[in-house]
């Protein structure tokens, strides 16, 4: 079997951002799946589970909700290796296009109060599996690392600018 695209990134040369990871062309709708980076992999630790669990949660829910973005969005789901997450949008886009989106749903997550959506035994496989406090933490973080990103943390490295 071939090596997926993936896998053909360059780990050790990550570090967190937004990368575009691939295109994909269905007739004439092109889906850009982005590779939202929280964490530099092999060196930092990797997020928790249920802060993990509770982003994938309330990320999925501002962005299918989001009044432009919503009915765009295909997917938003966790990285296997905890590192991030994975958003699957309609549109030939770029990093710098989602930017404002992924701002502003890290301050939503951030500024969250309330019951996690989905985090009830009939809606979730694993409900109880949550960290609100993390989630918040993580956030946070990753968007003090898009508040003002340079060309490293938008491109995947060997990647022309």
């Amino acid at each position: 079997m071939d090596k997926i695209a993936s896998f053909k990134v360059d780990h050790l040369l990550l570090k967190p951002g937004v990368f575009v990871s691939r295109k994909d062309k269905f007739k004439d709708t092109v889906l850009t799946t982005f590779d939202l980076r929280f964490k530099e992999p092999n060196k930092e630790p990797v997020m928790d589970q249920p802060a993990l669990h509770t982003i994938e949660h309330l990320g999925a829910t501002f962005l299918r909700s989001h009044g432009e973005w919503g009915q765009r969005t295909v997917y938003f789901g966790p990285m296997g290796c905890r590192t991030g997450f994975y958003v699957i949008v309609e549109g030939d886009l770029n990093s710098e296009d989602i930017l404002p989106l992924l701002r502003e749903m890290l301050d939503w997550v951030e500024s969250f109060e309330g019951p996690i959506p989905g985090a009830a035994a009939e809606e979730c496989g694993n409900w109880r599996d949550q960290n609100i406090d993390m989630a918040k933490w993580e956030c946070r973080r990753y968007a003090s690392i898009l508040r003002s990103p340079g060309k490293e943390n938008l491109n995947y490295p060997g990647t022309p600018v």
